[in-house]
């Protein structure tokens, strides 16, 4: 599976900054959503380079919703190598107590394969997960124009999931939110395989770079919250 084509590639930053001026223009509409009924714990985890600093305004924006929502306090995401896993189960485990039990798990990109292999080793902590332009899918890495850098900075290999495993949905509800102008990595391996109930693909019109900031991802992770 190739990566998407060059075009996509170099506009989709610009698009980025469109995706969040829209979302400013957006925001009084989706702040009159209605408060949730059912007020959720939700860990949101960045993708590959980003921080909580660039998921805040989401943050916030479920916070106003009633919900407890935090970023993963690890700093900037360089690779699975380069955080504390001890460290954001802790988070997770507090997050937990202050909740029902259970948490939803929201992933930018390479942080949705992380919430996903999260909620295949503790799927009774984790309500639901839901990912943003994640490339879980076979043919991942060949799949990624960031694949490269992402080696460079991850020379030694993950051995906590192999292809098929990492494709295959976990054992919770799953919601796979994906934009076909993606211009990091094929949208196709962004998408969910299963037929089941508690597997949904959602797709969306945007860039790979701004789906944290894309008024319609804000629209549905507040749909799919409750």
């Amino acid at each position: 599976m190739k990566p998407p084509n060059l075009l996509l590639a170099l506009s989709d930053a610009p698009r980025a900054l469109t995706d969040a001026i829209f979302l400013k223009i957006a925001t009084p509409l989706l702040r009159k959503l209605p408060p949730t009924q059912r007020p959720q714990s939700v860990m949101v985890i960045p993708g590959f380079l980003g921080d909580d600093r660039g998921n805040r305004p989401l943050i916030e924006f479920l916070r106003h919703l009633g919900h407890t929502a935090v970023g993963w306090d690890q700093g900037r995401n360089m690779g699975t190598q380069s955080f504390d896993e001890g460290g954001l189960r802790k988070s997770m485990a507090s997050l937990i107590a202050a909740g029902n039990g259970k948490i939803t798990l929201v992933g930018h990109s390479l942080g949705g394969i992380y919430a996903r292999e999260i909620a295949r080793s503790e799927p009774d902590s984790i309500e639901q997960v839901i990912t943003l332009g994640s490339p879980f899918g076979r043919g991942r890495q060949n799949a990624s124009h960031a694949n490269r850098l992402y080696q460079r900075l991850n020379p030694q290999p993950d051995e906590r999931g192999n292809e098929d495993t990492l494709a295959t949905p976990p054992p919770v509800p799953t919601t796979a939110i994906y934009t076909k102008a993606d211009g990091v990595v094929n949208w196709r391996t962004s998408v969910q395989a299963g037929s089941n109930h508690h597997v949904h693909n959602i797709e969306v019109l945007g860039s790979h770079i701004g789906l944290n900031v894309n008024a319609a991802v804000w629209y549905w992770i507040a749909k799919k919250l409750g």
